[in-house]
């Protein structure tokens, strides 16, 4: 089948290359000449396991094109929206004018019987709103959200957990539904659940699935909160609720909590759009989840003055991590330079590693330190933070090997992912994040 993807971020240069790699025909349209370039070279201009193999397949078969002229959408069957939704400057709000502008520019080239399909993360009722703009050009609009993890975002484009799309009914609606469906037809043979939906309930779908999971961790970190105060431990305790099979493992773990471009800002504009719609009260817990993450950071620097006996001031503190998960290079409100840029804030000499963020992180905060290699970060620090639980901090980083580059012997762990036992036992000063 022959599509566009319109927006080749994050969300929109995986979905190209993914859809390319099941033997579609993709042209991925961008406004940004720089991205479309690498994209073009088989180069992705961001960091993201297993892409830029699928990028450079897709070149060698022919399937897959990226450009920066809307007027090459003309003639695919399906357009994907993949556009970016960004927290309004000003306000909690999703700001839709991307999305806007998206369609409009698109509706001049869709033919009678074309399929948009919304993948961006939009408030409920957006759909609504545009599906009458694109019905007028005779073809018809769905929403199809994403549900991608940074770091596996090609596993969860190709075997995603769900699809869902939504329409609405009629002749068009059951037709554009066909269609979807012979897209992601492998993916349906494997078994993987398809929902087909109204419109709104598409849309909710992804709004409600953060506000679950951003739910869940603030959850965790507040009995870690708890936990401290009655000088329990909180990985043990998350252990024990992980094995009820009502509650289970899964974004469990607590510590700093989350950040990125997507579940901060989404669960904001889901509040909002709620309050839009006079049902603030069943969004009021929302607030609290986010209240609760931000905290967390707050906790962390705590912790590092405390271990610190206070003192601060000119003090080398080696932070570990700066992008806001490990197998990502996205800095986009990232508890690690939050973290670092709070503790600059209190006169310490700050320097940051990470092992694909560096770049990202320095244009964002070029007031820190940087360094790529982890050890030079170690090198005579009085007080180590670990902030993104990359495996190079989590399982490579011995206690006896950081003490040798380490001046002060203090770890604060932001994730709880190392061994407090076996760094107390070679001397440490350890601070987890609720953890005895």
């Amino acid at each position: 089948m022959r599509m566009s993807v319109i927006g080749c971020g994050y969300l929109g240069a995986v979905h190209a290359a993914a859809m390319a790699s099941l033997g579609h025909e993709v042209i991925g349209v961008d406004v940004d000449e720089g991205r479309v370039a690498a994209l073009s070279r088989g180069q992705a201009p961001f960091f993201e396991p297993q892409l830029d193999d699928l990028l450079a397949s897709g070149r060698a078969t022919g399937r897959l094109r990226f450009g920066t002229r809307i007027e090459d959408a003309a003639g695919a069957t399906v357009h994907f929206l993949a556009v970016g939704t960004p927290q309004q400057p000003h306000g909690p709000a999703a700001d839709l004018r991307f999305v806007d502008a998206a369609v409009d520019a698109l509706l001049p080239h869709l033919r009678p019987g074309d399929v948009v399909a919304g993948k961006s993360t939009v408030p409920v009722g957006t759909a609504a709103r545009l599906a009458g703009l694109v019905h007028d050009r005779g073809a018809t609009l769905a929403w199809n959200p994403e549900f991608l993890r940074e770091g596996w975002a090609v596993h969860d484009t190709l075997t995603p957990d769900r699809i869902v799309v939504g329409t609405d009914s009629g002749a068009a609606g059951e037709r554009a539904v066909a269609v979807l469906r012979d897209v992601y037809r492998a993916a349906i043979e494997a078994g993987i659940p398809f929902l087909a939906t109204d419109l709104a309930t598409a849309e909710l779908v992804k709004g409600a699935a953060n506000a679950f999971l951003a739910t869940k961790i603030s959850f965790i970190n507040a009995m870690a909160e708890i936990a401290e105060a009655a000088d329990a431990d909180i990985a043990l305790l998350a252990e024990a609720l992980g094995h009820d099979t009502r509650i289970g493992p899964r974004y469990l773990g607590s510590g700093i909590g989350f950040g990125g471009g997507c579940l901060p800002k989404d669960i904001r504009a889901f509040a909002a759009r709620a309050e839009e719609l006079g049902r603030r009260e069943a969004v009021g817990f929302l607030h609290e989840v986010d209240a609760i993450n931000l905290r967390r950071r707050d906790r962390a620097v705590q912790l590092v003055v405390d271990a610190l006996a206070g003192r601060v001031f000119g003090r080398r503190i080696a932070v570990l991590g700066a992008a806001f998960k490990p197998f990502s290079d996205d800095v986009r409100d990232s508890p690690a330079l939050d973290v670092a840029v709070r503790l600059r804030g209190l006169g310490a000499d700050v320097v940051v590693t990470d092992p694909a963020a560096i770049d990202n992180a320095r244009a964002l905060h070029p007031q820190l330190g940087y360094t790529s290699d982890r050890d030079e970060a170690l090198r005579g620090a009085d007080a180590v933070v670990v902030v993104t639980e990359w495996d190079e901090y989590r399982r490579a980083l011995s206690p006896a090997h950081a003490g040798s580059l380490v001046r002060g012997r203090v770890v604060v762990d932001g994730r709880n992912c190392l061994d407090a036992a076996a760094w107390r036992a070679a001397g440490w000063t350890y601070r987890g994040m609720g953890r005895r």
